[in-house]
Parts: structure tokens; sequence; C-alpha cells
């Protein structure tokens, strides 16, 4: 069975009672003297909070890094992209809002559940780690993306909202450490319903956030946790990973579970190709990440040797690359040839109209052929933490302690050699920096359009270099000579102060004991 998310009790979550004279219960909403009674009162509120997790707006952060570009002429995300965005711009507000929505929901389902009266005790354990896990993975999101946050462990009143202080910047990611490890101890090992968390996804949650924080020795040990539970293991079909076929397979540690005509997602409206969607796509893949997929040989495209054809650009190359993008001669779902070439002739053609992509590629990640004739329903879980990453969270943080041994090499090869990648294995010995840099490279490859390459450019520190470049795309055969595609005159902007997000003006309007962020 699958996890239903039902909304009415997130609005449970935020109210109490009130009383009149005569004491009397309110008769138009449910209060928390008579909700907090039940077994399925529990399981309704915590299956609440599942709605406060990402769905697509994971997938939005990519076109805030080097490998994605927004496709709209306008907005929001255009503003982020040119560095044109403020403290009042609605992306920066609503991360807040939501994250700290879903912070207060879990405060108040935690404060509440032992009034819950139930013969199974093990439930209660259960919700509670949930809940504790959920309330760690918005303070993941708080902590990196605007550094010192309120931390805020109980619920509190509008009063004392706006009076609350920025904690120092390691506090969230200490408490992030302790409640993850203590989801851990309360949550099972597999999920009694698709979609609820297990003690896996708590593990691999703090180890994200530990090499978010970098802390690296706690990353790893983390990361070798997940590994050692021997619950999880590589989907054999990297092309079908994103598939519905492959829902909740052995590879995805969490998802966010959508239903089609119940709860359905837009994913399809942020990377379909105009000619399915017959609309403006939002994110479409930058030349980078294209050249990014090496030979199967396993060099880069720009390595000597390497037997790249610049007339050819897609033969002989990782077989990620086209189970990730579009690029021309692909066949689409609707079995039609695609072909995005300025002189093609399509109707996906550069330049056919301003709502196609301004790059020549698309997208192919949760583009299936079961949604193409109802693009507004679409039903496809979106991964929130699969192993892959695990592997590569573990490679990564052995690397940077500099305790490189062989699981080291043995978890890169664990990814490259899926079934149906089966990429040569790195090469031994390397050093630290050229190993540093073969796993960054393959994450960008493996996780790429999954929203985590914005945090890693970040927390990496090279955000500008990669991202302050022009905005280009593929490259065709014109009159007999290679063009490529150059949105030329947009200029990405990437500045020091983008490190981190502005604080929300609204928030420090309200509250003055809130202070912007440096440079903003």
């Amino acid at each position: 069975m699958k996890l239903k998310y039902i909304c009415i009790p997130a609005m449970l979550l935020m109210v109490g009672c009130s009383k009149n004279l005569l004491n009397t219960i309110p008769n138009d909403r449910i209060t928390s003297d008579i909700f907090w009674s039940t077994e399925k009162d529990a399981v309704i509120a915590s299956n609440a909070l599942y709605t406060f997790l990402d769905g697509t707006e994971q997938l939005h952060r990519d076109v805030f890094s080097d490998i994605a570009h927004t496709n709209t002429q306008y907005g929001d995300y255009k503003a982020i992209e040119l560095g044109s965005y403020n403290a009042q711009s609605p992306v920066v507000e609503a991360e807040w809002t939501n994250d700290y929505k879903g912070v207060r929901a879990a405060n108040y389902f935690i404060e509440n559940i032992d009034k819950v009266v139930t013969p199974d005790a093990g439930i209660i354990t259960r919700l509670t780690g949930e809940a504790r896990f959920l309330r760690a993975y918005f303070y993941t999101k708080l902590a990196f993306i605007y550094g010192s946050v309120p931390l805020i462990t109980k619920t509190i009143t509008i009063e004392e909202g706006r009076t609350v202080t920025q904690a120092p910047v390691d506090e969230p990611w200490d408490y992030i450490y302790e409640e993850l490890n203590k989801a851990a101890g309360e949550l099972p090992l597999t999920a009694s319903e698709k979609g609820r968390i297990t003690k896996g996804a708590a593990l691999a949650l703090n180890a994200r956030a530990m090499l978010y924080a970098k802390r690296y020795d706690k990353a790893a040990a983390l990361a070798k946790a997940v590994m050692d539970l021997n619950v999880y293991s590589l989907y054999p079909s990297y092309r079908n990973l994103f598939s519905y076929a492959a829902e909740n397979n052995s590879e995805v540690i969490l998802n966010k579970e959508f239903i089609k005509d119940a709860y359905a997602n837009d994913v399809m409206a942020l990377f379909a190709p105009f000619s399915i969607l017959s609309n403006g796509v939002t994110v479409v893949p930058l030349k980078k990440i294209v050249d990014s997929y090496e030979m199967t040989n396993g060099k880069n495209i720009n390595e000597a040797g390497s037997g790249f054809d610049a007339y050819n650009p897609y033969k002989n190359r990782d077989p990620r690359l086209k189970y990730s993008v579009y690029v021309p001669g692909d066949t689409l779902p609707t079995g039609a040839i695609f072909d995005s070439r300025p002189n093609s002739g399509t109707i996906d053609a550069v330049g056919s109209n301003y709502q196609v992509s301004v790059t020549g590629f698309y997208v192919k990640k949760y583009i299936n052929k079961e949604d193409v004739n109802d693009l507004s329903n679409c039903g496809i879980n979106i991964i929130l933490l699969r192993y892959a990453e695990i592997l590569l969270t573990y490679a990564e943080a052995k690397i940077e302690l500099n305790q490189i041994d062989e699981s080291v090499y043995d978890a890169i090869n664990e990814v490259r050699k899926r079934p149906d990648v089966n990429m040569p294995s790195v090469i031994q010995p390397q050093s630290q920096e050229a190993l540093r840099e073969t796993v960054r490279n393959e994450r960008m490859v493996e996780l790429a359009f999954e929203g985590q390459r914005f945090f890693d450019i970040r927390r990496w520190a090279i955000a500008p270099e990669v991202f302050n470049v022009p905005i280009l795309g593929l490259t065709y055969v014109n009159n007999g000579q290679l063009e490529t595609v150059d949105q030329a005159g947009v200029v990405r902007s990437f500045q020091q102060r983008d490190y981190l997000w502005p604080i929300p003006q609204k928030e420090m309007d309200l509250n003055k004991n809130l202070k912007p962020n440096p440079g903003w």
C-alpha cells in the first residue's frame, strides 16, 4: 500500500481550541482535545507531515547551478540566475515559509502524540521517529540555504515568533545530527507502507547533512552504516530508474509519493520537450553537463585518445547521458524522433518559438509515456534519497579525510558498474586531489537534475567559477561548420553573498531580532 497524504489534518496541526463563556465545543473545526485520541488520529496527523516534503521543488534547484538553465524569460528563477533577486523574492520567502511550517507541524505532532491511547506503543515510537526525521529534513535545508537560522524545537506563539533569534551556525547541524540519530533508533528497518520513513532514511539524511556541514568523519560513518544495513542496492537499470515500473525499487531510500487523479505533480511542465508539452519548459540542461559525461572508454571528451567526434558528439558516451538528457536523434515517448538543431525545421528546433529550450537539450528523467496524454496529472514518485548518493557520499567523505583505501574505489566503481551503465573502473592509484575531482564529476553526472548540484557547488565553494559562464547549448553542423547554441546577452551572476540566500524581508520586518545575511 502507498502512503496517502491527507491535507486537512495539516491544518489541525496548526490550531488549538478556544473557549467561550458557555464553554461549548466549537462545531466548525476539529480541536486538539478531540483529535488526539486514537491510533488512527496519530497516523492521519503523521501523514499530513509528509505533505511538507519536497516534490518537484527539489528538481527546480538545478537551475541555480551550472548544469541547468531556467528557460523562462522572466520571473523569480530568472532573477536568481541573473543575480538580481533580493530578500523580497517569492522563492526566497517560499522556501523559508514551507520549511518552518513543516518544523511547526512536526513540533506540534511530537508534543501531542503521547496523548494517543493505543495498545501498540511501537507505533507511537515509529511515528515520533518519522516526525523527528522530517523536522531534521527541514532544518537541513534551512541551515544550508540561509546559514544562521532560528532553531525552534517546540511550538511557540505568534508573539514568541516575533522575538526568536538566529542560532550560531553550528547549532542547527549539531541538532540535526542528534535528532536523526534518535530517529534512526525509533524507526523500522523496512517500511510497513510505501513512502514511509525508515531507519535507513534517517541514516542517509544524516550522512547528507554531515557532508553538507563538512563533518566528514560523521558523514563517512553514517554512509557506511547505511551500506551495512544490507537493505539497499543499485537498481540494475539507470534507464528505467525514474519510471513508473521502477517505483520504490531497491535503490530508493525515500520518495515523495504521488498518485494520479489524487495527488499529482507537475514534473512534465518542468522537463518535457515542447513537442510533447506544447508549452514553455522550465528547466533545460546546459552544455556543461552534456560535456561532463565521459566516453565509454572512461576518458574525458577533451582528453587525448578519447575518440570524441564533435560531428557525432553523442556516440560512445557514458550511457547515463542518453538516459538523462534528450539529444538529437533520441526517440520521444510519443514515438517521434527528437531533433532540436536550429536548422532541423522541427517544432523542437532552437529558435522555432520563444517557448522551446534555448539550449536544444531537455531533461529525460521522470518523462514517461504514461503521462504524455495527461500532462497535468503526473503520478510518478520523486526520489529524495537513493543508494547511489550514499555510495558517493561515503567515497567523498573518505577522500576529504584522506583515508583513501580500496573501499573508496569500490564505492565509486559500484555506481559506475551498474549493469546498463558499465563504465570502466576508476584508475588506481590516484592522488587525493585527482580522486576528489573524480568523485565530484561522478556526483554531477549520476545525480544530474535531482537537485543536488545546487548544494554541491556551494559547499565546494566553486560556484562563481562554474556558474558565471555563458549559457551554451548543443553543437551542430551549419553549412559544414560546427556551431554552438549560445544565449548571447544573458549574463549569469553569482557573487560571494549568494552562498547564502537572504533572510526574507517579511520575516525581518516582523521580527527585529533577525539579522540579514552578509552582503544582503
